[in-house]
Parts: C-alpha cells; structure tokens; sequence
C-alpha cells in the first residue's frame, strides 16, 4: 500500500525512474482499488445500465487514476532506458501490448541512465 501512497503523492511527477515493485504493488492496488468500485457500484445500483456494469464510483477512480498511472508508467520505462513515448507502442494491436509487457518486466539498468541513478541502488 506504501507504494500505491507514494505514486499518488508523486503523480505529476514523469522524470526519474521507477523500480519494477514499485510499478506492480500500484498496478495491483489500483486493480484491487477498482473491482471494489466496480462491485459497489453494482451492489448500490449505480450503474449506468443494466447492460454496462460501471458506475460513478469506477470511472470517478478511473480519472482520478489517469495521470498518476501514467506517470509511474513513464518512470518505469526510464527505469530501464526507455523514452516514456514507448508507452504509445501499446497502440500497435496484439503485439504492441506484449511487447509494453515485456518492457515493463524487464529488470532495471544497473547504471545511472540519463534519467536518473539507479533507484535500487539509491534505497
């Protein structure tokens, strides 16, 4: 939960790099975060339709969310070297999804990069 915490407070923040832990334990809270707004939304009668399941509470989570996933996003692909733009290859159908995955679980650069010393190391 730490890490979630600490995305959130860091959210407008694209520069520096972002350790592997730290972008899965946001990854996984913000999951967890939204299929509990999903069921609330269900469970109170909220959504939009009885054929859409989201409701206020989702996509109120969902914006909220935007800017600081992208963020961590970007830091972890400078983590590893990368321009945040690659996040844009996700766009490329099927193989430009696996390829973002790829990207985000390969481990750190050991060295300083130009983004930044290596936040292993640094911790």
């Amino acid at each position: 939960m730490n890490y979630y915490l600490q995305v959130l407070k860091n959210y407008s923040n694209f520069n520096g790099r972002a350790r592997r832990k730290e972008y899965w334990m946001y990854i996984l809270f913000y999951y967890l975060i939204s299929i509990l707004t999903l069921f609330l939304d269900n469970l109170l009668g909220i959504t939009i339709n009885e054929y859409i399941p989201y409701g206020p509470l989702f996509i109120g989570f969902v914006l909220f969310s935007l800017i600081p996933t992208m963020a961590v996003l970007v830091r972890r692909l400078h983590d590893i070297g990368k321009s945040g733009w690659w996040m844009l290859i996700s766009a490329v159908p099927l193989i430009g999804g696996i390829w973002l995955l790829i990207l985000l679980v390969t481990d750190s650069q050991l060295e300083e990069n130009i983004y930044g010393e290596n936040p292993k190391l640094s911790s």
